[in-house]
């Protein structure tokens, strides 16, 4: 009996997260024992070239021994307290020192805990129930974030699974991602009732579909005329595109953030953050509840600790990036050389890819137009050569300082053999 068959008889779908279960992409998922630098092992001996990196948080490349030797350290010591304990205070002083937009910040321990927690504190501070959300963003499975647009702009959502509330879905708005139209007329509407915007700065949830020219700024700038409060979900781009995150690139500065994945350097943590007097709205100092038993958690804080101080080196991001940019242009060229439709994204340690020709990607709905069958077709000609990429065409990639010229040259020669197959229909 296969490993996922046992699995299924007693964790429900077999799994603890469903993109785990390949359904997006037909068979069996792969189950793995252990992990070092770029590469993963399976549990039948197999080892890949890994491309999902735990979905982002190692951006050092799997068991990076300065984390490795942080965890364990610290885990001597205890491993959860409940209790305040000086690595939080450390944590929090680096987030701060990195992201000038967060002057105070609360550790959580995942990331829908973390924009759950923000949405409420933004509805705390504005006195007002709206928020506002960008289809095909993902800001985690909370009940008012699992709401889908109704028939036009500003109509009643729709909850998008079973045991969420219908009444939740009249104060969530979800406009088109990079409608900068769809926002401006939707605050002249409703601008008065708005709490919160909460965007991926880059989408990395429908693939990878960056922002174009002027959406981010519209979203401050609407904002800002309104009284609402801008989060930006950097759970997956936070340290991810860039040290500064993609505030840093973009140069916008949200009111909070959320963090999540590379901030807890693998382990379950978690993070808001933002100017001081939303902040101080949060229990105890404030009247906004918000708790967590294992929040802050000294384990994961040294995780977290270690992992961002390994991105310190001044040219980090530039070799990351060159990194992330020679599989993505290697994979865009092999497309071309085969005349496959395909779209490439890539920015700092992310990138993303559709199968499509309908030039940059920048919308669910050309996103959800893409060939998903040409995706089932490379994923697993790539899995067949050792190459694991993310199991679902809906998801981006990573690329960590692990990977180098040799994996970077193997993925492209094994694309290139799964490309060949593609164009001559196999």
């Amino acid at each position: 009996m296969s490993l996922f068959s046992e699995a299924k008889k007693v964790i429900a779908g077999g799994v603890n997260s469903p993109v785990r279960a390949f359904a997006a992409v037909g068979g069996d998922p792969v189950f793995f024992k252990s992990a070092s630098g770029a590469y993963v092992e399976t549990e039948d001996g197999r080892k890949l070239i890994d491309y999902v990196g735990s979905w982002g948080p190692m951006i050092l490349g799997h068991a990076y021994p300065l984390v490795i030797d942080a965890v364990c350290k610290t885990a001597a010591r205890g491993l959860s307290f409940g209790a305040p304990c000086v690595l939080e205070t450390e944590l929090a002083q680096k987030i701060c020192a990195i992201l000038p937009s967060i002057e105070r910040v609360r550790m959580v321990s995942s990331g829908t805990e973390a924009t759950m927690s923000a949405i409420r504190l933004a509805r705390g501070y504005t006195g007002r129930d709206t928020i506002i959300k960008f289809e095909g963003c993902y800001h985690g499975h909370s009940d008012s974030l699992l709401i889908k647009a109704g028939s036009g702009a500003l109509t009643l959502g729709v909850p998008s699974s079973p045991g969420v509330p219908a009444g939740l879905a009249k104060h969530t708005v979800t406009l088109e991602y990079n409608n900068i139209a769809a926002v401006e007329n939707a605050f002249k509407e409703i601008g008065s009732e708005v709490a919160c915007i909460i965007v991926e700065p880059i989408a990395g949830n429908m693939n990878m579909v960056p922002p174009v020219d002027g959406f981010l700024e519209t979203l401050r700038r609407c904002c800002d005329e309104s009284g609402a409060v801008l989060i930006f979900d950097e759970v997956m781009t936070g340290f991810r595109v860039a040290r500064g995150s993609a505030q840093e690139i973009y140069n916008i500065k949200p009111d909070l953030t959320t963090l999540g994945k590379i901030v807890g350097g693998g382990m379950p943590t978690a993070a808001f953050g933002g100017r001081a007097d939303i902040m101080a709205k949060l229990a105890p100092e404030g009247s906004v509840y918000q708790a967590g038993t294992l929040s802050g958690n000294p384990v994961a804080m040294a995780a977290g600790l270690a992992t961002l101080e390994g991105l310190s080196p001044a040219d980090f991001y530039a070799k990351l990036s060159a990194t992330t940019r020679s599989l993505t242009s290697g994979l865009a060229d092999l497309a071309s050389k085969y005349e496959v439709p395909m779209q490439v994204e890539a920015i700092g340690g992310m990138f993303g890819f559709v199968f499509s020709n309908q030039g940059p990607v920048r919308s669910f709905t050309q996103v959800a137009a893409a060939d998903t069958d040409m995706f089932r077709q490379f994923f697993h000609g790539m899995l067949q050569r050792n190459i694991y990429f993310a199991p679902s065409a809906f998801e981006a990639g990573f690329v960590s300082a692990a990977h180098g010229d040799v994996e970077i040259e193997t993925t492209l020669a094994a694309a290139d053999e799964v490309f060949a197959e593609m164009a001559a229909g196999k």
